[in-house]
């Protein structure tokens, strides 16, 4: 299933990689008809987000989609996405599918823990998404809401890969109409110093 891909990658305002299909195609749309019917949402709600989401593990998917969660999909993704951006030995912590309905939004943050993991591949399911309906990717240079350095659209089978660290801060906008669907690939470089 290795899948070739183009990566963009920059280092400001911090370092982060995009593509515009890094999964198979009848995959996005298996996954995104299972996300539009019985997967089994549940809602978060923390400080700075209120979203639907959902741990993928490979037991609890339906067959047919069980490879998004494969180390084959994991390495492709990391090969084409994360060492071009730095990273050099990422190990997959886990897999999350995230929805935002109309009137959701996640505010600025960075996801910096400290021991935590150290990068992230966003992967979005989105059929037919405009600007108009919101759920934007707004990239900071700063904590501070006037500082955006770059917008990313949730394009169907996109993806958006980025170093976490104190100084990637990044937020979605407000929801105007729609579902906005995304795969989170968690990672933990192993090799850093």
């Amino acid at each position: 299933m290795t899948t070739t891909f183009i990566c963009n990658a920059r280092r400001e305002p911090f370092p982060h990689a995009t593509s515009r299909s890094p999964l198979p195609s009848d995959l996005c749309g298996a996954l995104l008809d299972w996300f539009e019917g019985d997967a089994p949402w549940k809602l978060r709600i923390a400080s700075f987000y209120e979203q639907w989401e959902m741990h993928l593990d490979a037991a609890a998917l339906p067959p047919h989609v069980q490879s998004i969660v494969s180390d084959e999909v994991a390495t492709n993704l990391c090969s084409g996405l994360l060492l071009p951006i730095g990273a050099r030995l990422p190990r997959l912590t886990e897999v999350t599918a995230h929805k935002l309905l109309p009137g959701q939004t996640i505010r600025i943050h960075n996801d910096h823990l400290d021991d935590g993991e150290t990068h992230r591949i966003l992967v979005q399911l989105n059929r037919g998404w405009s600007d108009k309906q919101g759920g934007l990717l707004m990239l900071f240079g700063s904590a501070t809401a006037t500082d955006v350095r770059r917008i990313v659209r949730p394009l169907h089978g996109s993806s958006f890969a980025f170093e976490i660290s104190p100084r990637s801060f990044h937020a979605v906008s407000t929801i105007a109409s729609g579902e906005r669907y995304t795969l989170v690939y968690s990672f933990k470089d192993v090799g850093q110093a």
